[in-house]
């Protein structure tokens, strides 16, 4: 009765949030308090796939979404971005009849690298997506190895890993595990690099035994071609690759025969597609049908938005504040540009989860990129202006074209007729709302 009861007012509770525009986790609070072990009393799919890691989830969640329902799956996932243990027995419970069977072919989660261990402890996926781990949020995580450990403990029998073979610390897990695994990577291509492009340097030791590790390339970071001359932990060669990677064009073709369009020519998007490709295949997708969706695929969920300020269009590129790795990623996007370019950045509230004022991480990112004669104007906005300025005239950064104001509304305003070339913004979710109300969106 507890099950039939939790389940009832969960249903019950999602639509009363629904209709006042309330999140989708406290109906799954309300149902753990009612019986804590719900997920463990319903009946669940045998094709269950998850999402977790620092960067992507949720981008490749709706990838391997759009994949799916194109293939004619019947599928269930956490769009509004709930990715901990009430969020996803919100999704479970909405998608179950009232005996607790679910009602779907697929139910597909995007999960939070921490949480991910307590909602494990009752789930198993058969399909276990592990994108990568930067830094990120480092006041609420700690360093990348302590959410490793957490990721550690998420890991289950049965479960297929789905790893990321150009990240070091996350393809580390097929040695400490012996799960199946399926590995996914990009392969040496024009957009390489030597060295870091970071100023920290994470790869820098083995995640086995500590010793340093020799690089054949790196995509950023420490993502790339490794190798541990120590104990032999190394690179392994990706059952689903991407052979080729032109962002130049925005294109990349996977295992030498699939040809996608990138709507988003930047190599976030690119590995989000290949996870999401690989997912799909192990699902028997068509491999050709799964290229027509992703074909200029342009992702959904808030990510990228198109916005107008008087006659001039914008495109807003959501990173995540205190993760410089999404920053970076971002700033080279605006950079490579072929043509002057406007940057709005925002940065005003730094968490939507917790107080801080701590800007360190801003010493993280790579403003030095915006020391680029295309990119003619930056305009900072938010409480942070001054630390913003300070980071930027560090990083060599032509101060006369860099306008500082204090609010989102004022930086809108003076954007009307001061804007050169192609607009962009770039911010965090934590602040989109305060350009978002400003503009007008499409």
């Amino acid at each position: 009765m507890r099950k039939i009861l939790a389940i009832v007012i969960c249903k019950l509770a999602k639509k009363i949030c629904q209709y006042f525009g309330r999140g989708s986790s406290f109906p799954g609070q309300v149902a753990l308090k009612i019986c804590p072990d719900i997920l463990k009393k319903v009946r669940l799919p045998e094709r269950i796939v998850a999402v977790t890691g620092s960067n992507g989830k949720t981008s490749a969640v709706e990838m391997i979404h759009a994949i799916l329902k194109d293939a004619g799956y019947s599928v269930a996932y956490n769009h509004e971005g709930s990715n901990q243990i009430e969020g996803v027995t919100t999704l479970v419970l909405d998608n179950c009849n009232l005996l607790g069977k679910y009602t779907k072919d697929v139910l597909l989660i995007e999960v939070d690298e921490r949480y991910a261990k307590y909602i494990f402890s009752y789930i198993t996926p058969k399909y276990y997506v592990i994108n990568n781990l930067y830094r990120d949020q480092m006041t609420r995580n700690g360093h990348p190895e302590y959410v490793f450990n957490d990721i550690c403990k998420s890991v289950r029998e049965g479960a297929t890993l789905i790893l990321n073979a150009d990240d070091p610390l996350i393809s580390s897990l097929a040695v400490l595990y012996d799960n199946d695994v399926i590995y996914f990577g990009i392969e040496d291509n024009e957009n390489v690099l030597e060295d870091c492009d970071s100023v920290y340097d994470d790869g820098y030791y083995c995640p086995i035994c500590k010793k340093k590790m020799i690089y054949d390339y790196r995509h950023f970071a420490h993502v790339g071609k490794y190798e541990c001359r120590s104990c032999g932990f190394s690179r392994k060669d990706p059952d689903f690759r991407i052979s080729d990677l032109d962002l130049e064009n925005s294109q990349l073709t996977i295992n030498e025969d699939y040809r996608i369009k990138l709507a988003l020519p930047t190599i976030f998007n690119a590995y989000n597609i290949l996870s999401a490709f690989t997912v799909g295949y192990l699902l028997d997708v068509d491999p050709y049908l799964m290229v027509e969706t992703l074909n200029n695929y342009l992702i959904r969920n808030g990510r990228i938005r198109i916005f107008r300020i008087g006659d001039t269009e914008g495109t807003l590129l959501i990173s995540k504040h205190e993760n410089t790795i999404s920053y970076n990623r971002n700033l080279e996007y605006v950079t490579r540009h072929n043509g002057e370019v406007t940057l709005l950045l925002i940065i005003d509230d730094i968490s939507r989860k917790y107080f801080t004022s701590d800007t360190s991480w801003l010493w993280d990112i790579s403003f030095e990129l915006l020391d680029n004669k295309n990119v003619r104007k930056i305009v900072v906005a938010g409480k942070y202006i001054s630390d913003v300025a300070i980071r930027l005239e560090y990083a060599g950064v032509n101060m006369n074209k860099v306008v500082l104001k204090k609010t989102t509304a004022e930086a809108v305003d003076y954007l009307r007729g001061n804007s050169e070339g192609k607009l962009f913004a770039l911010t965090c979710f934590s602040d989109e709302g305060k350009l978002l109300k400003e503009v007008v969106t499409e």
